[in-house]
């Protein structure tokens, strides 16, 4: 009996001390997907909103900074690979860390779905003049294929891959920027055009935040593999700010040079009227024609490296719900040989392929609709997780701030909370936007996923009533690793 329960221990332990500051940072900008997301967020940025797009950059940046000041300062606190859904646990309590869980559940699915549509569009793209002309959905399954093998090995081969992936994309765009700079601009010269706090705030700030938040989904990524980290209460921290800064920074400065090559007076016309060239002649006229294809190419590597890091993300949270006694406990089996939760990533798979093809069977757009919606959806949610993981650290450190300063535990998670409560207002009031639709459904889409939190609960405290001892266990995160070993 004791070999058996022995047996049982590892199966729901990940593999511990595996993986360092740079593996963690991989995955947390390999999910903002460098190259799509300059690519396809910011030239609707500019076409619809203002030229303060860097600017805005820089601003979601200082308030995921500021958000960060909390987040690590609870990192020791919750050792579990639930990610979101722990530290609302923690903080607030077992029904809220639920609402938490749908909400991850909401972002981490619409967003896989949004991808993997967009990458249906673009490998058609390609693979039509080659004589390939497939359904976008064979395109989308293919891929799902390939990461649910990648997601079932070691976690240090997904880090590898995507840091692969990750450097091809950065190295690209920092070359077309350092291009710009080198000749010196474009018509107007070098200014500091789009990094002015009064471009940012002309008509059309809203709009702007609305497209350039989702750059930032992804971000919970360095807590989630605090179970598998070496020293954690270092390594998470580091990663977490060093992963902030290269996406603030990068993004910034890569949308600053196609503010230069174009000019401020010319960006928003050029977007208008190209939104699928608006980077391609840019690239090509700077670096050359061979930049363009390299583009093709690393836009497909983009979407596979933050799909990788999504699966592997979404992976723990069902891991966690199987350890946890929330869902089926074959969730929480890890493979034998890569330490990976296996298991979690064939039933997610599985899901996503669902939901694929239920947008085939209603005929629906892989572009306008499938990845529009999902983006708008995953952008909502994950704003209003991240707004409880700020509540549920001041009230953590509420009565008692564990020898940490005010400052860092208190004052900093309000501030967070309130600015990533205005961002979800203002993408909300954006809505229509997002989704490139005045549909009545659209504007719907922000009460649904107020929603979804507030149902989530009501279930939370109906278990609180009916099956105290789960309840308990949803209410002390920090201890779910011990409760189950």
């Amino acid at each position: 009996m004791s070999d058996q329960r022995l047996q049982g221990s590892r199966d729901r332990k990940l593999d511990e001390n595996s993986i360092g500051v740079m593996h963690i940072v991989f995955f947390v900008v390999a999910a903002a997907a460098p190259m799509s997301a300059l690519v396809g967020a910011t030239p609707p940025a500019f076409a619809f909103g203002n030229i303060g797009v860097p600017f805005a950059f820089l601003v979601l940046g200082l308030i995921y900074l500021i958000f960060a000041v909390g987040f690590t300062a609870m990192t020791p606190f919750v050792k579990s690979a639930g990610g979101f859904y722990a530290y609302v646990s923690k903080g607030l309590n077992g029904a809220w860390g639920i609402a938490a869980a749908v909400l991850a559940f909401v972002a981490y699915f619409t967003i896989q779905i949004g991808i993997y549509a967009l990458f249906a569009v673009f490998a058609k793209a390609v693979a039509d003049p080659l004589g390939l002309d497939l359904p976008w959905w064979v395109w989308s399954l293919a891929l799902l294929a390939i990461v649910f093998l990648c997601g079932r090995r070691h976690l240090v081969f997904s880090g590898r891959l995507l840091g692969f992936c990750m450097v091809g994309e950065i190295v690209l765009l920092l070359l077309f920027a350092i291009g710009v700079v080198l000749k010196g601009g474009g018509p107007e010269g070098l200014t500091l055009a789009g990094l002015l706090p009064g471009d940012f705030m002309a008509a059309g700030q809203g709009i702007v935040i609305a497209f350039v938040v989702g750059s930032f989904i992804g971000f919970e990524a360095t807590a989630i593999f605090g179970e598998e980290a070496s020293q954690p209460e270092k390594t998470i921290p580091r990663a977490t700010y060093l992963a902030i800064a290269i996406i603030t920074l990068f993004y910034a400065f890569c949308s600053w040079s196609i503010v230069q090559y174009y000019g401020s007076a010319a960006v928003r016309t050029a977007a208008e009227t190209g939104l699928d060239t608006f980077y391609m002649k840019a690239l090509q006229d700077v670096l050359g024609d061979w930049a363009g294809y390299a583009m093709n190419i690393l836009l497909l590597t983009s979407y596979f490296a933050a799909l990788l890091s999504f699966h592997n993300t979404l992976n723990r949270y069902f891991f966690a719900f199987g350890r946890d006694g929330i869902a089926w406990k074959g969730l929480s089996k890890v493979h034998e040989k890569h330490k990976s939760p296996h298991v979690a990533g064939a039933v997610q798979a599985a899901i996503v392929a669902a939901m694929l093809l239920l947008f085939v069977l209603v005929s629906a757009d892989p572009y306008t609709v499938v990845f529009s919606w999902m983006v708008a959806a995953c952008g909502l949610s994950i704003l209003l997780v991240q707004v409880l993981v700020s509540l549920a650290i001041f009230c953590l450190f509420r009565d008692d701030t564990q020898g940490r300063s005010a400052l860092r535990v208190r004052f900093a998670p309000i501030v967070s909370a309130a600015a990533l409560a205005g961002a979800f207002a203002l993408v909300s009031y954006n809505i229509d936007f997002m989704t490139g639709s005045a549909n009545p459904a659209a504007y719907g889409l922000p009460a649904v996923v107020i929603l979804l939190p507030i149902a989530a609960v009501v279930v939370g405290l109906y278990i609180r009533r009916s099956n105290p001892a789960l309840y308990e266990r949803l209410n002390s995160a920090l201890d779910t690793v011990e409760q189950t070993n």
